[in-house]
């Protein structure tokens, strides 16, 4: 509840006590995280120049880690990082940090590796005379979406097409995401829905979509959305299973006259989508195609990852 009389919905995140006294891996140093910090300096800091990834462990396995970490490191190669850590080294201050913590299921760490740091504040990546600055931070945090259907608005703030900002980059400046989820709390839905510059469904302020029609799943191209890790997985199971699917443009009309939808994403896997722009998806409730993938992904996240608790 907002202090002018608005109502708000309520938060898909909220505090977990068992995070209080958390243990932050910065550069390989484990510190509590009330102590944890970066420098004013760093790139992170100075222009968001950094890169991430939202990673989950499941009982002691990290789900599809190697492609997180191929992601990061393409990221941090079209900002041209001087230097890039080896999976190895990620790998191992992975492991050091959940073990800090005694953490083995049930996580989500976020990974992130800035630029490093400058000697004077400025643009220029020549500033920079150490770095790169590697991050992790592991939270119990289970699948932060009602998997009983989440709502979504649609956002005034497009998504940017490659030619302005390739998607594909990874990057850590979310303004366009906070500005559109700003919108959408405004407007009393869970989520942002974002479009692309000509109009079509790009994805959400944080996670990917799909609809089904028809008894086809379709989900928007990545032209204005990232190449997402569970987005690809669902993809993935709908050919090995049979399940007609399509990658193509998506208008809001076809958003609106979905038999279903669905959002995806490390931090709330698959998540039924209820309500759009004030529509009712389907019959406005969890339908047989968002159940079916998601107990095929359930079962993909019980026997994958690479173990690292």
């Amino acid at each position: 509840m907002s202090g002018d009389g608005d109502t708000f919905p309520v938060m898909l995140q909220t505090y977990d006590a068992r995070n209080r006294d958390l243990i932050v891996n910065i550069n390989g140093r484990l510190v509590p995280r009330d102590e944890a910090g970066i420098s004013p300096f760093d790139s992170a800091v100075q222009g968001g120049d950094a890169v991430w990834e939202g990673l989950r462990l499941y009982d002691g396995r990290i789900f599809k880690l190697h492609e997180h970490l191929a992601r990061l490191r393409g990221s941090a190669k079209a900002l041209a990082f001087a230097s890039i850590p080896t999976d190895a080294e990620i790998i191992e201050q992975l492991r050091r940090t959940l073990a800090a913590n005694q953490m083995t299921d049930g996580v989500h760490i976020r990974l992130t590796l800035t630029r490093g740091v400058k000697y004077t504040s400025g643009m220029d990546p020549r500033l920079n005379t150490a770095g790169p600055t590697l991050i992790i931070l592991a939270e119990h945090k289970p699948p932060v979406y009602d998997k009983s259907g989440v709502t979504l608005a649609t956002s005034s703030v497009r998504r940017f097409p490659p030619d302005c900002l390739d998607p594909k980059i990874h990057h850590c400046n979310l303004i366009q995401s906070i500005l559109a989820k700003i919108e959408a709390t405004r407007a009393g839905a869970d989520d942002a829905l974002m479009l692309d510059p000509r109009g079509f469904v790009a994805e959400t302020n944080a996670t990917h979509v799909f609809i089904a029609y028809a008894g086809v799943v379709a989900t928007p191209r990545p032209v204005a959305c990232p190449e997402g890790i569970t987005r690809a997985a669902v993809l993935e199971l709908c050919r090995l299973h049979g399940i007609e699917h399509e990658v193509r443009d998506l208008s809001l009309t076809e958003v609106y006259r979905a038999d279903e939808m669905f959002c995806t994403g490390t931090m709330g896997e698959l998540a039924p989508v209820v309500s759009v722009d004030g529509r009712t998806i389907g019959d406005g409730r969890p339908g047989p195609m968002t159940a079916r993938l998601s107990a095929l992904f359930r079962r993909l996240t019980e026997t994958e990852g690479v173990p690292v608790a």
